[in-house]
């Protein structure tokens, strides 16, 4: 049996055990197009190189307290909704204020919201919503506040060594396939910690579940560095930017000022 025999063959085997498509030349493969959602904000979606956050992606937008964070995520439904998409917000702060996000352009009415008690709770739910296929966005707020539920049942005081990085590095393996197959944006808002021991130099601040997130996530949107200069001008080093992955030819990554 020559070489393009056996190739035949194991094609052949691995179609009938994983469906047509498990295997394919990058020929034959369509061209990929990622779709995206705008962000609300149109110097936002020119950063980002694509138009907006893009679908079927996990989303990562990171800061310290009050710098937006919730709020672009607010912006990013709405513009979903207005589309006709449907979305869901993991409210695992407890602190979602309704007339807030309707005032931005939420439609509260037609918004799914789930407050869970546990972090596994958190993500189990986000996790059928997404298998579903039926929804455009859904947005976890926030990292900080998915707690492992061995946490919540034991004593004050007690260690709980990794028991949330843990339970985020199961759940972004199991939820980047699938986002990929229903075209579902996947978002987790995060908070910033500071290093322990670093008493001087530069070194930045820490995102709580880092490593995880920054490995799976295909998309960081720091808020508080988006900045302009008086003039107008804008320095794309200091706007957030889409991931490589997702961008098919980039320059200097400046962004005219709008």
């Amino acid at each position: 049996m020559d070489r393009e025999q056996a190739l035949d063959t194991a094609l052949g085997q691995i179609e009938r055990a994983f469906g047509k498509g498990a295997v394919m030349k990058m020929n034959d493969a369509a061209a990929v197009s990622v779709g995206a959602v705008s962000s609300g904000s149109l110097s936002l979606d020119l950063a980002l190189g694509i138009g907006g956050l893009p679908r079927g992606r996990i989303v990562e937008i990171f800061g310290p307290e009050s710098s937006g964070k919730t709020t672009l995520v607010y912006h990013v439904i709405a513009e979903a909704q207005r589309r006709g998409g449907i979305c869901a917000f993991i409210d695992a702060e407890h602190a979602m204020d309704p007339q807030y996000a309707r005032n931005i352009g939420v439609n509260i009415d037609d918004l799914l919201v789930s407050q869970p008690d546990t972090g596994e709770q958190a993500l189990e739910i986000t996790e059928l919503l997404i298998r579903s296929g039926a929804l455009d966005v859904v947005a976890v707020d926030s990292v900080a506040a998915l707690t492992p539920k061995a946490e919540i049942e034991g004593e004050m005081g007690d260690s709980h060594v990794g028991l949330q990085a843990r339970l985020m590095s199961q759940a972004l393996r199991k939820l980047a396939g699938t986002l990929n197959r229903t075209d579902t944006i996947c978002i987790f808002t995060n908070q910033l910690r500071e290093k322990i021991g670093v008493m001087f130099g530069c070194f930045p601040p820490e995102t709580a579940c880092r490593r995880h997130l920054r490995a799976d996530r295909h998309d960081r949107e720091p808020p508080n560095t988006c900045s302009s200069d008086v003039d107008g001008s804008c320095d794309g080093r200091d706007l957030a930017q889409a991931n490589r992955q997702l961008l098919q030819e980039r320059q200097d990554g400046q962004v005219a000022s709008v």
